[in-house]
């Protein structure tokens, strides 16, 4: 049996064929239906994935994917997925399911999903019993690459960071204002967009102004989500995604000022989905 796992947040979607035992990767750009509607999801799975299936037609495909909450969404996903592999069963999750069986697998847990976006349950080994509400890169993504890129913006267009790191903006993008605001309110995909500039973070790291503004922006994760669940403080905490593990010494420093118990941080959840599906031999 061929079996096909796709992992999918915003930016990148991570796809692993697993036959006989062997397993292939494949990347392709990231599947929100959110900015994406059926036939762009359709066109995006022909160009880049089929090509590195290598004629391999998958049995079964369980897809975790940002956005796939929303039944309306899970169905724009699933029928793209079925339209370019009609002999396959389907089955559509939501990205948080996915990390959660990656990172807890049967057993009970708090999951935290920092990437492009952010996202946060209580799980019980094997549903979600309780999720902090997401309310996306406008209203919420607390911690996540586009709401510290969005800090980063902030601060270069508010004149706010000083001399040094003004210089070393403008010299790695060499934009200006004008151009950053096009992308964001005209431009395609703007979460994307400003998770971007957490890159900047990163490269900058031991600046006050760098540090404050992933210490914020992670504290504000904790905050407004975790703090919300009476879980956290009786169960092990996980993470995943490129913020997390990026991060994830500002991490396990939140998870000690909060007294929280600390679990796995993982950059991606894959290498748990596939040790998990090829347990499950199904």
């Amino acid at each position: 049996m061929n079996i096909l796992i796709a992992d999918s947040g915003s930016t990148k979607c991570e796809w692993c064929l697993l036959q006989n035992g062997r397993k292939k990767i494949i990347d392709t750009q990231g599947i929100s239906p959110y900015f994406l509607d059926k036939d762009q999801i359709v066109q995006l799975l022909r160009a880049e994935l089929v090509p590195g299936l290598k004629k391999i037609v998958p049995d079964r495909i369980h897809y975790y994917g940002t956005g796939c909450n929303n039944p309306a969404n899970r169905k724009i996903v699933q029928q793209a997925i079925r339209k370019v592999f009609p002999g396959a069963k389907v089955e559509v999750d939501v990205d948080l399911i996915g990390a959660a069986i990656a990172l807890s697998g049967n057993e009970r847990g708090i999951v935290c999903i920092l990437g492009t976006g952010s996202n946060s349950c209580y799980y019980d080994g094997k549903k979600i019993v309780k999720n902090s509400p997401g309310l996306g890169y406008v209203l919420g993504d607390e911690g996540s690459g586009a709401y510290l890129g969005k800090k980063v913006i902030q601060y270069y267009l508010y004149n706010t960071f000083d001399e040094e790191l003004r210089y070393k903006f403008e010299q790695k993008y060499n934009i200006g204002g004008m151009e950053i605001l096009d992308n964001v309110y005209k431009k395609p995909l703007p979460n994307r967009y400003l998770a971007s500039f957490a890159l900047f973070l990163a490269e900058n790291r031991g600046h006050y102004m760098i540090e404050n503004i992933v210490e914020d922006g992670l504290n504000d994760f904790f905050f407004q989500h975790l703090c919300k669940y009476k879980e956290s403080w009786k169960l092990p905490i996980h993470f995943v995604g490129g913020i997390a593990y990026g991060f994830r010494d500002v991490v396990k420093e939140l998870m000690h000022v909060y007294e929280f118990e600390q679990g796995k941080i993982l950059k991606k959840p894959m290498d748990g989905l596939i040790e998990y599906f090829n347990r499950q031999k199904v």
